[in-house]
């Protein structure tokens, strides 16, 4: 399967590639503009941008039993303008899960995960030397619908992104940490460390070629998972809606005995600009 992911990645780039140059051979200089505008923001996490990613990710390899595993991660965006000089940005999400049983024998179990949102409070213009940042808190919920696929604690902690845009690239770092504060107490406490360092480039066609890191330090196990990963994604427009088309490889660098070994993903966004 590895050997194919390639030739099929190619193949979604080159088309998404064609039709969004025949596109932008068709539009007038101020929608291009804007089109390059919209791009660029997509790069940013923190933008001013109401946008809905909806995240598909398929995941291999998982345990004794080989398993899959599939989570559609919802992750609306949201901004807010405080002030003349502010934004809060929120970021919301929510995981809808389908697991098979790592172990041989175990049943699938399938529903809601737990929900984690983030709140970012982030100057509306870069420092003086071009960095882009947003800080505040992040709150986990406990809404899994299934013990397996979720923590069952409230928690909380500091989250932070800074990043900085030039020429067509993107590249900064996102980071969190999560403490569990209340919930169930037969539960295992949480304590875990979110870090996603990236980096991208959008061409003129409005193509992003992306990778990054999304690692969690676990100090309750004292346990790195680190997926590599890299992607490519497209802005298109559907009539008058804007959305941005992405796949994506996942390769599982370090993790524990039921981390997978690779996966796929596939994110379509909708954007909703001012």
């Amino acid at each position: 399967m590895k050997g194919k992911l390639l030739p099929i990645l190619t193949l979604g780039f080159g088309l998404a590639l064609a039709t969004q140059s025949l596109l932008a051979q068709e539009s007038p200089d101020d929608e291009k503009a804007k089109a390059a505008e919209l791009a660029k923001k997509l790069s940013n996490p923190i933008a001013s941008l109401i946008s809905v990613p909806i995240q598909n990710n398929w995941d291999f390899g998982i345990g004794p039993s080989d398993a899959q595993r599939y989570t559609a991660n919802i992750q609306p965006v949201i901004p807010f303008s405080l002030s003349e000089s502010w934004n809060l940005i929120t970021r919301t999400i929510v995981p809808v899960i389908s697991a098979q049983s790592p172990s041989p024998g175990g049943e699938t179990q399938s529903g809601l995960g737990d929900i984690v949102q983030s709140f970012f409070f982030s100057p509306k213009a870069a420092t003086s030397g071009g960095w882009i940042w947003g800080a505040g808190p992040v709150l986990l919920y406990p809404t899994a619908t299934k013990d397996s696929l979720g923590a069952d604690k409230w928690g909380g902690g500091p989250t932070l992104v800074v990043l900085k845009q030039s020429r067509g690239w993107t590249y900064g770092a996102l980071g969190n940490h999560i403490w569990s504060v209340a919930g169930n107490s037969d539960r295992a406490n949480v304590s875990a460390t979110f870090i996603q360092p990236f980096l991208s480039f959008t061409t003129k066609t409005f193509t992003t070629i992306g990778l990054n890191t999304e690692s969690t330090y676990d100090w309750k196990s004292k346990q790195w998972t680190v997926p590599l990963n890299v992607s490519v994604s497209q802005l298109l427009k559907l009539g008058k809606q804007p959305v941005s088309v992405g796949l994506g490889y996942k390769y599982f660098a370090n993790g524990p005995d039921v981390s997978p070994d690779w996966g796929l993903r596939l994110i379509v966004t909708l954007l909703f600009p001012k």
